[in-house]
C-alpha cells in the first residue's frame, strides 16, 4: 500500500513515527495530549486516539490511562511509512461500516428465507447469550456465532463466506482488539443482547423492514460505544467513518 492509499490516521501516525525517529520524543517523554496533536494536525481526536493505538499496537508507545502516552525505547524497530500503513489493513470505524451496510442487508434477507431450524438455532443463540450474561459470562465467539447463523438463514452459501471472511478481518485487527478488549461492561453486552433479540423477533416475524433495521440499529449501538471509547469528546467523524442517519430506505 502506497503513501497515496494512506487512511488519514495512518498518515498521523507516521507523522508521530517520524518526530519520535528524529528525536522529538525521546523514550520515556509523554506525548502531547489528544486534544493538542488534534489541533497540531487539524484533525479529530478520534483520529489522533487511533493513531496512537496504531503506534501502540506497533510497540512505538504506550497508552497509560489516566497519565498519557508514552514513547518507547525501540528505535531498531521504526517502521518505513508502507509498513507502518500496511500493519493495520482497516480501522475500528471501517469494519464497523462494512458491516452495518452488509449485515443489515443479510439480516433482511434472512427474514424471507429463514426456516424452521434457522429459527430454533437463532432462539437457542439468543437463549445461551441471555444465560451466560446472567451468570456474568461475556463469550465473544456467542456474539460472532449469532451472526454466521443469521447469514445461514439467507440459504446463500455465497453470503455466508462474505460474512465469515468480514469476520476474520475484524478478528486480525490489532485496532479492533485493542478497542473492543475495554467493551467488558455488562451494560453494553445486555444492550447488545437486547439488540439481537429483536432481530431474531424480526426474522421469526418473516418482517425484513424491521430485520433491516434492528441489524442496522445494534452495529448503530456499538459503533456508539466503541467512539465512546476511542474519544469522548469528538463531536464528528472523518472521512473514513460513517454517519449516524438511520435508513432512508428499504
Amino acid at each position: 500500500m502506497n503513501r497515496v492509499s494512506m487512511r488519514l490516521y495512518q498518515e498521523i501516525g507516521q507523522k508521530l513515527r517520524d518526530a519520535i525517529s528524529r528525536g522529538a520524543f525521546k523514550p520515556g517523554d509523554k506525548l502531547p495530549a489528544e486534544r493538542d496533536l488534534a489541533a497540531q494536525f487539524e484533525v479529530s481526536r478520534s483520529v489522533v486516539r487511533e493513531a496512537l493505538i496504531l503506534l501502540e499496537l506497533e510497540q512505538c508507545v504506550k497508552i497509560r490511562k489516566g497519565s498519557g502516552v508514552y514513547v518507547l525505547p525501540s528505535p531498531e524497530t521504526t517502521l518505513s511509512s508502507e509498513a507502518l500503513s500496511d500493519s493495520v489493513s482497516c480501522g475500528v470505524f471501517e469494519l464497523l461500516q462494512a458491516r452495518q451496510l452488509m449485515e443489515s442487508e443479510i439480516a433482511s434477507f434472512a427474514a424471507l428465507q429463514a426456516n424452521r431450524n434457522d429459527i430454533q438455532e437463532l432462539r437457542k443463540a439468543i437463549e445461551l447469550e441471555r444465560e451466560q450474561l446472567s451468570s456474568g459470562i461475556i463469550a465473544d465467539d456467542t456474539d460472532e456465532h449469532f451472526h454466521y447463523l443469521v447469514a445461514a438463514a439467507t440459504q446463500n452459501a455465497a453470503l455466508v463466506a462474505i460474512m465469515q471472511e468480514s469476520w476474520k478481518l475484524r478478528n486480525r485487527s490489532g485496532m479492533w482488539l485493542n478497542q473492543h478488549r475495554d467493551t467488558s461492561d455488562f451494560s453494553a453486552r445486555w444492550e447488545w443482547y437486547e439488540d439481537r433479540l429483536r432481530i431474531v423477533q424480526a426474522i421469526q416475524r418473516r418482517d425484513a423492514r424491521g430485520a433491516k433495521r434492528a441489524m442496522w440499529q445494534h452495529i448503530e449501538n456499538v459503533k456508539n460505544k466503541m467512539l465512546k471509547l476511542a474519544d469522548t469528546a469528538a463531536a464528528d467523524f472523518d472521512g473514513y467513518m460513517f454517519t449516524s442517519s438511520p435508513l432512508n430506505s428499504d
